[in-house]
């Protein structure tokens, strides 16, 4: 066996595979039901990230097989720090980051051990996971106290309207009609499964999504494509002494 078919077999033995990564020309999920995921979707907002990251501290919250962890390194970002609950994936991104040369902390946590880094990073990158998690804005919370020092980049999955509604900071008791507007902040709670996927818990529609943002302390400073923002880590809410958000 030669040495890309032994890579071939490496590659297919750490498989299934969630990301199609390209490791010396050999795809890791080319037959993903998404195509080339998630480069296609990299290529439509990466520019709203700083090409050079030196000098800063990424996150990557559910790194999964590394893609964007690998994207932070590759921008010059001089620590970076991927975790991920699932074994089998942090292998893949081990495995990713190391033929490529590129230093990478992986970690086996969740977002709600945050606290347990006991720092700070410049970039949270938290892609594709809030709406796999039972409790969406705890984990915002953490992330927002423990975590992160400026900005967010951010994704979840999204249906409903992308409609914004304008919302009063307070209604009557006897006020109704508010909550049929599509563009009222919402969440579809998913009992059972969607997509297959019993993990899919909390879907939001556009102005859910973005009120949770802002409940959290996050605002938005780019919405380059419908579900992905980037935000900037602000002042903590109004209710924040009110909360008891630990790990």
């Amino acid at each position: 066996m030669n040495t890309h078919q032994s890579l071939a077999q490496k590659i297919k033995d750490l498989g299934p595979w969630f990301h199609n990564l390209i490791i010396d020309d050999i795809p890791t999920a080319p037959d993903h039901f998404l195509g080339d995921y998630p480069t296609f979707k990299w290529e439509r907002f990466s520019h709203v990230l700083p090409k050079d990251l030196s000098g800063m501290s990424v996150l990557d919250i559910g790194c999964n097989a590394g893609f964007y962890t690998l994207e932070m390194k590759r921008r010059g970002a001089d620590r970076v720090v991927g975790i991920d609950s699932d074994p089998r994936y942090l292998a893949q991104a081990e495995f990713a980051a190391g033929h490529q040369g590129l230093d990478i902390n992986f970690r086996q946590m969740t977002v709600y051990d945050v606290e347990r880094l006991h720092e700070r990073f410049d970039l949270v990158v938290f892609m594709g996971v809030l709406y796999h998690l039972r409790h969406p804005l705890l984990a915002l919370d953490l992330i927002h106290q423990h975590a992160a020092n400026d900005l967010l980049l951010f994704q979840s999955m999204q249906r409903g309207s992308a409609e914004i509604a304008r919302v009063e900071s307070d209604y009557d008791f006897s006020e109704w009609e508010i909550f049929e507007e599509a563009g009222f902040p919402q969440f579809s709670f998913v009992e059972h499964s969607y997509a297959g996927d019993p993990t899919n818990w909390f879907i939001p529609n556009r102005a859910g999504m973005e009120a949770l943002l802002r409940s959290a302390g996050f605002s938005v400073v780019a919405n380059p494509e419908r579900e992905v923002y980037l935000c900037r880590r602000g002042p903590a809410p109004y209710f924040a002494d009110r909360l008891s958000v630990t790990a």
